[in-house]
């Protein structure tokens, strides 16, 4: 039997993080992953191909010119789906040859295979020609990460009722799409698949999409998606979705409503990917979801096996998978690790970009903390009308009492790279007066920040006002009541 300091299931952004952090600690770590590439969900099904497809999607139809060239604009005039997975295979294809130098350069063994709990300290891993070995873990991480939600009552065919993983391998575009489930993962094909102008249907149960990002981001991003032609339909529940004799797909609603389309995709959310685990031969449990619990230093019920990543649900982003992958293997080896998780940020990789940091306009009300916000329109600034930007909403939340930043909401292009200077300032607990008084460069969508923070600064003179007016009001009534004692002595 093979020992290990560290055994860590799974090769996506939390295992690698978690395996090179425990490597740089100097402990033998291993990494066993199912498929003969590392990279796990996020490079192979997940984060990356989603992201390079959008990219390869705004490029090939001109999308970010638009603005200027009129909207019948396109780099390519006839799109097909090789053309847009392309990109995609040299895209993964460096991704992993990146991740697997890392892992190289920092002796972390790479273990193929299939791994099962044989009891808390052990895993068989089943390799591909069926043999069977047995590895010690001294500490486990459990980073295997999770798989498209697939109900039994919608029949996958993989090539015209797909799920999130199928979209990657599509053989052609369809001229109708319908979606069901408007979470992140439904929200960024159905934009995507808007933008190649074809006819995107989007279903939610719910009565609106993406309830965790502030309402009137969502109010805007929804006003975009209708105007490019998007079909949403909200409190909608599937009842059954059927293939036709024509090749065509049904999609049947609870209200009495079809939706007839080329191709369906399914993205109802996702589950954890630990039936295979054997969990209970550890004396761990995963909820319904497939998740397991973990407790702040990413510790499962059984102190020497960790989970981190998806696994544990939210908030389910690569990047904090990857904090979270480094503080187990911190903890676990009483490495001492500082990390700041309050303020990371969120971003969502639609058409246009969404990320957030910090408190939501609702989140403040029912906290009852007195804030104002500050917006500007991304076309104000004159990057935006260079590079023909027309929409776009970045939106600061300051407290009123102190001018604290305490939330960043921004919609529109290039939102996931300009949220981390709000990041930045929340972290360190900035104020209003950092981005009125500071130089950002010129051009640059980053002056949106200041033109934000001067609405705020407009608006909060308000309250100084009234400041100023009670506090002579209260000077007055100090001096009539002086003069009052002074009569009666």
């Amino acid at each position: 039997m093979q020992r290990y300091d560290m055994l860590v299931i799974g090769s996506g952004p939390a295992g690698q993080r978690a395996a090179v952090q425990a490597a740089k600690l100097g402990k033998r770590t291993a990494i066993i992953d199912q498929r003969s590439h590392v990279g796990g969900v996020s490079v192979h099904t997940g984060t990356i191909p989603s992201k390079t497809l959008r990219e390869t999607v705004l490029y090939l139809t001109g999308w970010r010119q638009r603005g200027i060239y009129g909207r019948s604009y396109k780099v390519k005039q006839h799109i097909c789906a090789q053309d847009v997975m392309q990109r995609l295979d040299v895209t993964l294809k460096h991704q992993v040859e990146v991740m697997q130098h890392q892992l190289n350069r920092n002796g972390v063994d790479v273990i193929v295979g299939s791994a099962a709990f044989h009891n808390p300290h052990e895993l068989h891993v089943q390799g591909a020609a069926g043999e069977s070995t047995l590895y010690y873990g001294e500490h486990i991480v459990v980073a295997c990460g999770t798989e498209p939600y697939r109900p039994s009552d919608i029949p996958f065919d993989g090539s015209s009722i797909l799920d999130s993983d199928d979209i990657l391998k599509i053989s052609y575009l369809p001229r109708t799409l319908t979606i069901v489930g408007a979470g992140v993962i439904g929200v960024e094909y159905a934009t995507i698949f808007s933008a190649l102008d074809v006819e995107v249907t989007l279903i939610e149960g719910r009565d609106a999409i993406l309830d965790f990002v502030d309402d009137e981001i969502i109010e805007t991003f929804v006003h975009q998606m209708r105007d490019n032609g998007m079909i949403l339909r909200f409190n909608e529940r599937v009842s059954s979705i059927k293939k036709t004799s024509d090749g065509k797909v049904i999609t049947a609603l609870a209200s009495g409503k079809r939706v007839r389309s080329d191709m369906v995709l399914y993205a109802a959310g996702r589950v954890g990917a630990a039936k295979h685990l054997k969990l209970e031969n550890a004396g761990l449990e995963a909820d319904v979801r497939g998740r397991l619990t973990v407790n702040a230093q990413y510790q499962t019920s059984i102190n020497h096996i960790y989970a981190a990543g998806d696994i544990i649900g939210f908030p389910s982003l690569a990047a904090t998978s990857m904090e979270q992958g480094r503080l187990a293997a911190c903890h676990a080896f009483q490495h001492i690790a500082h990390s700041n998780t309050s303020f990371f940020p969120y971003g969502i990789y639609a058409v246009p970009e969404i990320s957030m940091v910090g408190q939501t306009e609702q989140a403040l009300k029912e906290a009852g903390i007195p804030y104002e916000s500050g917006i500007a329109r991304i076309r104000e600034t004159a990057r935006a009308q260079i590079m023909g930007l027309q929409d776009g909403l970045l939106k600061l939340l300051f407290a009123i009492d102190d001018r604290r930043l305490l939330g960043v909401h921004i919609v529109g292009e290039g939102a996931t790279e300009l949220i981390h200077i709000g990041q930045a300032v929340l972290s360190l607990g900035g104020k209003l007066d950092y981005f009125v008084e500071s130089t950002f460069n010129y051009p640059t969508l980053a002056e949106a920040y200041k033109i934000a923070a001067l609405n705020a600064w407009n608006k909060l003179a308000a309250y100084s006002a009234t400041s100023v007016i009670d506090t002579n009001k209260s000077q007055e009534n100090s001096i009539e009541t002086g003069k009052r004692r002074l009569k009666t002595v």
